[in-house]
């Protein structure tokens, strides 16, 4: 089983984060997976989103799954960590979690998974063999 390596984010929980029950709302976990992500493909593996829609691909989500542990509310800090879990022949599984600062304690954790597609045509494509190379470290 390959192991691939951990990348963290630090983000600030912000005002409109916030739902009627003074938490962030339940949606907004995955936007912050999303902001790290975008960070981390470009700072760790060199390949930002940006450089896969101007080879013409892009990541569409086909799932996802959050055990939620305790919430975050205005004004917190955390931290998100992610990593690849496996790649399949069109994707990847990234697996997260996101801990409050300085605690350290865990907010949630769970999985995305992802399918690389053709812009042009919104339709999965095979994972080519230099993108996985790049992101299996």
């Amino acid at each position: 089983m390959d192991v691939y390596s951990k990348f963290e984010t630090e983000l600030a929980v912000r005002p409109d984060d916030i739902d009627l029950y003074q938490h962030v709302h339940s949606t907004r976990y995955i936007d912050y997976v999303l902001a790290a992500r975008f960070d981390q493909m470009e700072r760790h593996y060199g390949m930002s989103m940006q450089d896969f829609a101007k080879l013409g691909y892009g990541w569409f989500m086909t799932a996802a799954h959050i055990q939620y542990k305790r919430p975050l509310g205005w004004g917190d800090r955390m931290t998100v960590r992610c990593w690849i879990e496996h790649f399949t022949e069109n994707g990847c599984r990234v697996a997260f979690e996101i801990e409050k600062n300085p605690t350290g304690k865990r907010v949630c954790d769970g999985w995305c998974d992802y399918v690389l597609v053709t812009l042009a045509t919104g339709r999965a494509t095979p994972l080519p063999a230099d993108i996985k190379a790049r992101y299996s470290i």
